[in-house]
């Protein structure tokens, strides 16, 4: 298939909200194609874990020597603490709130136990410029001296043990506890676990043992309901799926994989689609786990191989449905290699445009999925099939477009590779 230019215009908020419409590849870029090509920088907001959640264990770090000011003013003196339980960090906030970690919205942790005056500080990673002070008698607040800068993860680390925090009656923090904060709030984690509940990452939840030795419970006291915080666990991949795309996959980081199971989601959800999170797409995504709303279209992945002879092979709920030759790009004309999601479908068109001599065409194909800018699968007649001859397209014979076609709907990855 050759580079084509669209046939009429376009309306791109009816792109952004899903719909469907003509184009193609074309040596002079299309300025429609332009416009509607979905960003896939996925703008997460990926903050402390909020109500109820239990926090996993990290290796206790040095903690700071700072002097640290008494939560209470009537602290006293305290001796070793023998006998008496130990102290628990109750709750941190801002949880899974959307609120950035600012001056006005500062870091609270609120302690089973007045500290002791000279107990020892939390402290952050990467260092925050700022300070800690009492809050009442078991709170300490931090306020920075700038907001936590969006996209940039500060962790937050309360040492334990011996040399770490200790309460005006000298019991220590049994465990370390450490948590993650990020300007925009909830978890990227808890985004995919919801996800892959719903059926739009095809992952299952392994709950972690909340009596395990590496783990201690912080519970939130947000007034938050359970949908909104999980418990500690692991996600895992359903077998049947290929390395091709399970390697790409780095649980709780924005990337591809997520991508594009938000944009079968936000589609499903009548919401704009990004690939992106934005104010409502976190109250829809918990509002749908607690409808358990599921994705009725399973999950689906295409991997197209440039290896002669070319191949494009589509998995569906972890299972091979399609399996068949393809072509790709020419020499000249290739088809960038990389994985991409499919942002716009067209059952059929005419693919108008330029061949590399100037000579103009007008090709009719069908079975219409763009993946990556105005590169797309679809049908196309040729004498042959399973060879590098189309200006960029991934062209298949026209069954097996028909065969593949349902497959891929909005979202669906698909990775071209040598």
């Amino acid at each position: 298939m050759s580079r084509v230019t669209v046939a009429a215009p376009i309306d791109a908020t009816k792109v952004m909200a899903g719909a469907e419409f003509a184009g193609g590849r074309h040596r002079q870029r299309n300025p429609w194609v332009k416009k509607v090509k979905i960003s896939m920088v996925v703008a997460l907001a990926f903050g402390a874990l909020g109500a109820g959640t239990t926090f996993a264990v990290k290796t206790s770090t040095r903690p700071n020597q700072a002097t640290a000011m008494a939560s209470g003013a009537n602290a006293q003196g305290a001796g070793r603490g023998a006998g008496l339980a130990s102290l628990r960090v109750l709750s941190i906030s801002p949880g899974n709130s959307a609120d950035p970690v600012t001056a006005v919205n500062p870091v609270r942790v609120v302690f089973s136990a007045p500290l002791a005056p000279n107990s020892p500080l939390p402290t952050f990673s990467p260092a925050v410029a700022g300070r800690w002070h009492a809050a009442g008698r078991r709170s300490i607040v931090f306020t920075p001296a700038a907001p936590f800068q969006p996209s940039t993860e500060v962790a937050l680390q309360i040492p334990a043990g011996s040399s770490g925090l200790r309460s005006a009656t000298g019991t220590l923090l049994a465990a370390p506890v450490t948590t993650a904060f990020q300007a925009g709030g909830r978890s990227t984690l808890r985004m995919e676990q919801l996800l892959a509940q719903l059926g739009y990452l095809p992952m299952t939840w392994a709950q972690q043992d909340a009596g395990a030795a590496d783990a201690v419970a912080a519970s939130y006291k947000k007034g938050r309901t359970a949908h909104d915080t999980p418990a500690a666990g692991m996600l895992t991949w359903e077998s049947g799926y290929p390395a091709a795309l399970t390697s790409q996959w780095q649980a709780g980081q924005p990337g591809v994989i997520l991508a594009g199971a938000l944009m079968a989601f936000e589609l499903n959800q009548g919401l704009p689609m990004t690939g992106t999170v934005y104010s409502g797409v976190w109250s829809h995504l918990l509002n749908a786990a607690a409808e358990n709303e599921y994705n009725g279209n399973g999950y689906s992945f295409a991997l197209v191989s440039k290896t002669t002879p070319e191949t494009i092979t589509v998995w569906h709920n972890g299972r091979v449905v399609v399996h068949g030759l393809a072509n790709t790009g020419a020499a000249d004309t290739p088809t960038p290699d990389g994985t991409f999601p499919v942002y716009l479908r067209r059952p059929s068109q005419v693919m108008r445009g330029l061949m590399p001599n100037g000579t103009p065409y007008a090709d009719p194909v069908q079975f219409v999925s763009f993946f990556n800018g105005d590169y797309a699968v679809h049908s196309m007649d040729r004498p042959s099939y399973g060879s590098p001859q189309s200006l960029g397209c991934v062209e298949l014979p026209l069954t097996e477009a028909r065969q593949v076609w349902p497959y891929l709907t909005y979202g669906t990855l698909v990775t071209v590779t040598d």
